[in-house]
């Protein structure tokens, strides 16, 4: 069974960073490319980076750009989301999620559980 095991959320200050990782297991990792999403009280889930499965192409929505990166280790099955300079309004459940699309069937989608990231003083 497909586990995406999420981990780093937390308390931080504003201004300050969090480094979130996601662990695959049971998946072939490296053929997904593979998102963070995020979701803040009342608002619709968010697209916040991406990275490609095979070129590792990057790609971030305009309000974390040049703060946060997406690394991601195939050999360790694992996806990261370094976050900078955070900021109050990035409070939000944040989530990975491993997406493939597959010729006729359409496409595959895998979710971690959310982990909670409060920016705060």
């Amino acid at each position: 069974q497909v586990q995406l095991v999420v981990s780093g959320g937390g308390l931080v200050q504003p201004g300050g960073s969090l480094r979130l990782s996601c662990v695959a297991s049971a998946l072939s990792f490296s053929i997904y490319d593979m998102n963070w999403y995020r979701q803040a009280p009342g608002k619709e889930r968010e697209l916040v980076a991406t990275i490609g499965k095979a070129t590792g192409l990057t790609n971030y929505v305009d309000s974390v750009k040049g703060r946060f990166t997406i690394p991601r280790d195939n050999a360790k099955s694992t996806l990261y989301l370094q976050m900078n300079s955070l900021k109050p309004e990035e409070t939000a459940v944040y989530y990975c999620n491993a997406h493939r699309i597959i010729p006729v069937v359409g496409h595959r989608d895998y979710w971690g559980h959310g982990t909670q990231v409060t920016v705060s003083s």
